[in-house]
């Protein structure tokens, strides 16, 4: 098999070829002066099983279209079959009609995948399951968790700890983690707006007096949710609030947010590079998911179980 990386990632996509001692396939991803993106591939695929590894974040429609463009190009390179790997599906958000006359783009850019040529899709926690539907050709959704569940025992292990859903529909997800972490409590923070112009009020369907309470969610974008529910935990009586996110978008001035908030860290995976590193003593900090994708990657090229890793 061979590894080709976009620009999206790089730390990443490297961090994958060590673990699996495989060299990143030698191409040149570039832009033209009118920002068009051109990409030539310097070694033979014909006949190879490549992973493109390419996370559609920020700057989203740049790096969609590098993908479908390396995609492209490995498909009339004759590559035997082309697998993207997509540590964080951009327009994941996008799954679903809110309002009339608006699209779904999720499905759009599935379509787009699919039509480039890729065979196969690897991601990490798709925004909603159904998205998996989306595409017409095998895809594998892997989960967080297990980096996750790690990392809360080894640091947090001696603690009561309270898993939180920071809303009704994460439920399934906070349900998993706690599940892991030795069946640990579960609540839930239920907001909602009484009217237009007031503030979202925080109700939380759950004990968490004197508990140490762990948010979890797949995206922190804005980081506006996390930190209200962060603040309305200690109004209850938490002890610590930590949250554990798997794409850490953190558009804006999230960062700063989170600084002034109550969460006493918020931790999340590398599945998405900003370009910048973390402030030194700051709140934020960063799990690698380098080991969960690259096992998948080696169990998706020796045609054995991917799901048998969440076991």
């Amino acid at each position: 098999m061979k590894l080709l990386a976009g620009n999206s990632n790089l730390p990443l996509a490297k961090a994958i070829s060590d673990y699996l001692e495989l060299p990143l396939t030698q191409a040149s991803v570039r832009r033209f002066a009118d920002e068009e993106v051109f990409v030539e591939i310097h070694e033979n695929v014909r006949g190879e099983d490549v992973f493109l590894i390419q996370s559609t974040s920020y700057p989203a429609n740049d790096n969609l279209m590098e993908l479908l463009i390396c995609i492209d190009a490995l498909r009339r390179a004759s590559a035997k079959r082309i697998t993207a790997v997509l540590p964080y599906f951009g327009y994941a958000r996008q799954d679903r009609k809110p309002g009339p006359r608006t699209p779904i783009s999720a499905k759009l850019v599935a379509n787009l995948i699919t039509v480039a040529g890729a065979n196969r899709v690897l991601s990490v926690d798709l925004h909603a399951g159904q998205i998996q539907g989306f595409f017409d050709i095998p895809t594998d959704n892997l989960f967080g968790a297990p980096v996750m569940s790690a990392d809360i025992q080894a640091r947090f292990g001696s603690k009561e700890i309270t898993v939180v859903s920071p809303d009704v529909g994460g439920v399934v997800r906070a349900r998993s983690l706690a599940k892991r972490l030795n069946n640990a409590p579960l609540a839930i923070v239920d907001k909602r707006r009484e009217r237009a112009g007031e503030s979202e009020v925080m109700n939380i369907i759950g004990d968490v007096d004197g508990r140490f309470c762990v948010l979890i969610d797949d995206i922190v974008d804005s980081a506006g949710t996390l930190c209200n529910a962060a603040a309305a935990l200690r109004q209850q009586g938490a002890t610590d609030v930590v949250a554990y996110v798997t794409h850490g978008v953190l558009s804006g001035g999230a960062a700063a947010r989170v600084a002034a908030s109550e969460l006493t860290e918020l931790v999340v995976t590398d599945s998405i590079f900003s370009g910048e590193a973390d402030v030194k003593g700051g709140k934020i900090r960063r799990l690698t998911i380098a080991p969960l994708l690259a096992e998948a990657i080696r169990r998706i090229a020796d045609e054995s179980s991917v799901s048998s890793l969440f076991d």
